[in-house]
């Protein structure tokens, strides 16, 4: 019976509490992903070049009905969930697995050599059973005389080939778990992750679905995030939520949050890698699901009109920086010149000057030699008519 229920569970066919056999693609959550808008068992198709992106679809009414696509959710975050929250939920009884490991691992050596035992009495139960009717026979039934010694000598030569298999098997047993592989299988139990990292894509679903039923994916129910409910095999359910990968911040589910992040940090007078690592610290995710740059806060704060705070603050630029260098006035007016002048010297290189940040004021280095330089090639400069 077990086996027939497990033989019904393999079909191939997509089915309510039919997750199918375990393949070796990497979707973690093949067979046992559900669809969150429509309830039915979502499918698995890999994408990318190399067709190593997997992504969970339900194309349940697009294919009957002809009407759009339920939902796709790209399953490598998703996987990644699941995955920390399956550790998660086995870390506290690592010991009572050391412990189960060990104990499965004889017992089904036992249960193999029982079925040896058995089959092996049953081969030399029907020789000896052949033996029996070729004696019993009379000898001058010479025609079932010569039948019964060809049955005899089937059921031999079937007795040596059991013989030889089960010595074959014997061989390539380890034999009894001493001490020392009981204190490594119950290493490998504790150490659970590098456990399922050694294991194959296939190994990790049937690892899986030992202890999951399924997962619930909708990702429409609410902005930039993925909704999951894990149904575990205890019958008890949990929800998460995931950030999802997104094209802008419009989309983002964090939008709201960073937005006030990056003013409190800006206000605050940090440069914009100074707010970037503030929030990768902060582990706060951007739309792409990628780290935070420099260049990244900079087109947050034009979109979102966030001036950068000054090392002024808010009061105008002074002709000169407490450090002595020139601002973009005092430079102007040191030289006898426009200020769009200085910005196109700066440009082409005949002043040296920096910014803090993207935003900030110029400091110009003007040395008092370099000023009478400048200022005579000033005057010798014909002004236009």
């Amino acid at each position: 019976m077990a086996n027939q229920a497990r033989l019904a569970d393999n079909v191939a066919r997509l089915a309510p509490e039919r997750p199918g056999v375990a393949r070796r693609g990497c979707a973690l959550l093949q067979g046992i992903a559900v669809c969150g808008r429509c309830g039915r068992r979502m499918s698995v198709r890999y994408s990318g070049p190399h067709g190593d992106y997997p992504v969970y679809h339900c194309s349940a009414d697009q294919v009957r009905d002809g009407q759009p696509r339920c939902q796709e959710v790209r399953a490598l975050r998703v996987d990644a969930a699941i995955e920390q929250e399956l550790l998660a939920a086995l870390a506290p009884d690592q010991v009572a697995l050391a412990v189960a490991a060990v104990g499965q691992i004889e017992a089904e050596t036992q249960r193999l050599a029982q079925q040896w035992a058995l089959k092996r009495e049953r081969a030399r139960y029907e020789a000896e059973r052949a033996r029996r009717q070729y004696d019993a026979v009379e000898p001058e039934n010479r025609l079932v005389a010569r039948s019964l010694e060809r049955v005899w000598e089937e059921k031999l030569r079937h007795l040596e080939a059991v013989e030889q298999a089960h010595e074959a098997w014997q061989r390539e047993q380890p034999g009894p778990m001493g001490e020392a592989e009981c204190a490594e299988v119950s290493a490998l139990a504790q150490d659970l992750p590098r456990v399922w990292r050694a294991a194959t894509a296939a190994e990790r679903k049937r690892i899986l679905r030992l202890v999951v039923r399924d997962v619930v994916l909708d990702q429409k129910r609410e902005r930039g995030l993925v909704w999951m409910r894990i149904t575990w095999q205890t019958g008890a359910s949990s929800e998460h939520q995931l950030q999802r990968r997104v094209r802008s911040y419009a989309d983002c589910s964090s939008t709201e949050h960073l937005r006030e992040r990056v003013q409190d940090l800006n206000a605050a007078g940090k440069m914009d890698q100074e707010i970037a690592d503030s929030l990768n610290a902060e582990g706060v995710i951007s739309a792409r699901g990628v780290p935070f740059r420099g260049e990244t806060i900079h087109l947050l704060r034009k979109q979102w009109e966030i001036r950068t705070v000054k090392i002024n603050g808010k009061d105008a630029n002074p002709l000169r920086w407490p450090d002595g260098s020139y601002s973009i006035q005092g430079a102007a007016a040191a030289l006898e010149i426009t200020a769009q002048t200085v910005f196109k010297w700066l440009r082409k290189g005949r002043l040296q000057g920096h910014q803090l940040a993207k935003g900030q004021p110029w400091q110009v280095i003007l040395p008092a030699d370099r000023i009478n330089v400048l200022c005579q090639q000033v005057r010798r400069t014909r002004r236009s008519k």
